[in-house]
């Protein structure tokens, strides 16, 4: 499991995204697992970044979640709609 970097604004988001993808792809397992836990600055572009680690891990068939997505970024997902995207993985 990977896990996100306490600041994920839109200054890092390019780089973090790599970061991201490189490690995802590298996982075995049918499915992708980010932790969230330790995002404590962040815009939008945290959204964008976990929606195309999404997209991206689903092209290669493996499901994505998130976990530990704080509050607020949760709420922000609420309102763009695409919470129920970010889903918590299910034991």
């Amino acid at each position: 499991m990977l896990s996100l970097p306490a600041e994920l604004t839109h200054r890092q988001a390019n780089s973090v995204l790599a970061v991201l993808l490189q490690g995802l792809r590298a996982e075995n397992g049918s499915q992708a697992v980010v932790n969230a836990s330790a995002l404590q600055v962040f815009d939008t572009s945290a959204l964008a970044v976990l929606l195309e680690c999404r997209r991206q891990m689903l092209a290669t068939q493996k499901t994505f979640a998130v976990q530990g997505l704080p509050s607020a970024l949760t709420g922000m997902a609420v309102l763009y709609g695409v919470d129920t995207l970010l889903a918590a993985p299910t034991a």
